[in-house]
């Protein structure tokens, strides 16, 4: 089954033939009284009205939608009357033409009814044409809005919850103890450290003596062992007065 589309392109290929054949017509009638009336421009003008009436009229009827009533009566009335003298004057001066160039016996009086009936079939087929290419217009108008599709629903998107990020557990940091600086000792205080090891509970003068360092050194010594490495409890070596020398 052809669209409407399809069969209103159609329909007006259609139309603007059947229009083509009626001004044919309308041509040859037209033809026809300008060379049967005399030969100058007025005459020639009065025979050519009848068949450009009859066009006119035509064309309005085609073009513009009939309505119900009197008016729509009235103006198909108008229309046939015109259509009646155009054939009628057309009839006598084309059958006069034929005539006079040659055309004898029943021709004459025929070939008018041929361009006549021509012009009458064309002008109903045109009339009725164009109202069946308005129906369809306004049919495919109509249509068209409730045809076209609907947009798509929008399909909600659920919502996703931010989903808290735990930090992984840090280490507890580390405090650094700074290394403590130890200052080596003077070699003296190692003679007396390990000379006061030896000889335990010995005199400072004898401690001295024996590391091969003055007293006073000897003492100075004793006393960093002492408050380092020596115990509160350990022995301290007994100091003995020295001798003035004689």
């Amino acid at each position: 089954m052809a669209s409407p589309k399809s069969t209103l392109s159609s329909l007006k290929r259609i139309g603007w033939g059947t229009r083509a054949v009626f001004t044919l017509g309308i041509t040859a009638s037209l033809a026809g009284n300008v060379l049967h009336a005399k030969d100058n421009l007025i005459s020639q003008a009065i025979s050519a009205w009848s068949p450009l009436a009859l066009l006119l009229a035509v064309e309005l009827i085609s073009r513009i939608p009939a309505q119900r009533g009197i008016a729509s009566i009235a103006r198909m009335g108008a229309t046939a009357v015109i259509a009646s003298i155009a054939a009628w004057v057309s009839y006598w001066h084309m059958a006069g033409v034929a005539s006079r160039y040659g055309e004898s016996g029943a021709a004459p009086y025929l070939l008018p009814i041929s361009v006549d009936g021509l012009i009458v079939v064309a002008s109903i087929s045109l009339v009725q044409i164009s109202g069946r290419i308005r129906t369809l217009s306004a049919t495919a108008d109509s249509v068209a809005p409730a045809a076209a599709p609907a947009p798509a629903a929008a399909v909600p998107v659920p919502e996703v919850s931010a989903v808290p990020v735990i930090d992984a557990p840090t280490a507890p940091a580390v405090k650094k103890t700074p290394a403590k600086r130890v200052t080596p000792r003077p070699a003296s205080a190692v003679k007396v450290a390990k000379v006061a090891a030896k000889m335990p509970g010995a005199p400072v003068a004898q401690i001295a003596a024996k590391a091969g360092v003055s007293p006073s050194t000897a003492r100075r010594h004793l006393a960093a062992l002492t408050a380092t490495d020596a115990s509160p409890s350990a022995p301290v070596p007994a100091e003995t007065p020295t001798l003035a020398a004689a």
